[in-house]
């Protein structure tokens, strides 16, 4: 099978994925109604699933790394069916938060492996596409599967909706157990490597960086529905989350465009991360003029979606087991900040704060990102050119040692 074919079968795993992660926070309600539990409580099921996503795959990772890579794929796929089956027949609170975890692990073994798998079956120039297309199989997810999750929901219940997003995977397993290759140099990587990427200052700046936009992110999007009700006192959220969606596909697809023809991921993933902080911040005053709201949305969902491609091709650059395990760490990352974010947006909610203004504290944690990276980019740029001046003025001189740090500042540039 071509490279491209085989992309096209870990997108439609990220699109099953995809649907099962953002569909949830359009089921909170009749979720929260029918286990008798307050919409920020059900929120937890939300922190639930990114928290395990982001602590218990990376170790499941180390377990299975010796494993071949479409065999890790086809386990965290099987995974995924069976604790979306569990949520659809769980009648409890717990039982939700257990599959909800179940779910998240499944999910974290399967999209950092897809990443580096896709990267592994096409050409070096085609990279940022491979990435962005496994990306956009996620965004695809809200904006075909989140709209038809809700409405089968508002039509038969959350639970139909959760038989549906279970369909889904089923179909992506059965086209990655039969028709993805073998893949080579792509396995997980170990735990021992995840933690030695960390220690790394540049894989921790891009970790850290992605860890705060996702903070803002996810965390806001868990409780999307009631900010807009109070911001635009819309009814059905389907159509704002179909805008996010519409907007975070195209986003994607764009982003490993764009990082293939500029070659400058860095500046592009801050770019962006100011973006999504001018959106969010914009968010809570739209109310007033009708379909304004529409605007910070789509904007939202674009620059969102779109960070993760260049973040991720800047930690792959670093090739073999080095790449992959960055990846995996910035993958663990995102959504220890969707949990963290979902878990202050339910306290904040549960302690009297409108709704309305929750997006401001999620624009100020991704502004603060940006402050963060550019002042990480500068410490270690001005690192590298005294590293570069000493060395050079013992072996050549100062000229040659000017010429170093340009060459230092140049590198780190953001």
């Amino acid at each position: 099978m071509g490279g491209t074919r085989a992309v096209a079968l870990l997108a439609l795993g990220s699109f099953a994925i995809g649907t099962d992660a953002y569909a949830m926070a359009g089921l909170l309600p009749g979720i929260g109604a029918d286990l008798d539990v307050s919409v920020s409580l059900a929120g937890q099921s939300v922190t639930a699933f990114t928290l395990c996503y982001a602590v218990a795959a990376p170790l499941f990772s180390a377990v299975l790394a010796r494993w071949g890579t479409r065999t890790v794929l086809v386990t965290a796929l099987v995974v995924f069916v069976l604790a979306n089956t569990g949520t659809a027949l769980t009648g409890s609170y717990a039982g939700l938060l257990g599959t909800r975890a179940l779910a998240g692990a499944g999910a974290g073994l399967f999209v950092p492996a897809a990443a580096t798998a896709a990267v592994a079956l096409v050409p070096p120039e085609r990279r940022g596409r491979a990435l962005g297309l496994v990306l956009g199989g996620m965004s695809a997810g809200t904006v075909l599967g989140v709209p038809l999750g809700l409405l089968v929901a508002a039509h038969s219940g959350w639970r139909t909706a959760l038989w549906l997003i279970t369909g889904l995977g089923v179909l992506a397993l059965a086209g990655v157990a039969t028709g993805l290759p073998d893949v080579r140099g792509a396995a997980a990587p170990s735990l021992r490597a995840r933690l030695g990427a960390l220690a790394k200052p540049r894989v921790a700046v891009v970790v850290t960086v992605t860890f705060t936009q996702t903070v803002a992110s996810l965390g806001l999007y868990t409780y999307l529905e009631p900010v807009l009700h109070r911001v635009a006192d819309v009814g059905s959220a389907v159509p704002y989350l179909w805008v996010w969606g519409i907007g975070g596909v195209c986003g994607s697809l764009l982003a490993g465009t764009l990082v293939d023809r500029t070659g400058r991921p860095a500046l592009l993933a801050v770019a962006l991360l100011g973006t999504l902080g001018g959106a969010l911040a914009l968010l809570p005053w739209t109310g007033s003029v009708p379909g304004l709201v529409l605007l910070p949305l789509v904007v939202w969902g674009a620059v969102g979606w779109a960070f993760v491609v260049p973040q991720q091709h800047r930690l792959l650059a670093r090739g073999g087991e080095g790449g992959a395990a960055a990846v995996g760490l910035n993958s663990s990352a995102t959504y220890l900040g969707g949990a963290v974010g979902s878990a202050l947006g339910g306290l904040a909610l549960a302690h009297g704060l409108d709704a309305r203004w929750l997006p401001l504290p999620a624009a100020g944690v991704a502004l603060a990102g940006v402050l963060f990276h550019l002042t990480a980019v500068r410490a270690l740029a001005r690192s590298d050119a005294r590293a570069g001046r000493a060395t050079t003025d013992h072996a050549h001189g100062t000229g040659a040692a000017d010429a170093t740090a340009a060459e230092a500042l140049e590198r780190n540039a953001p």
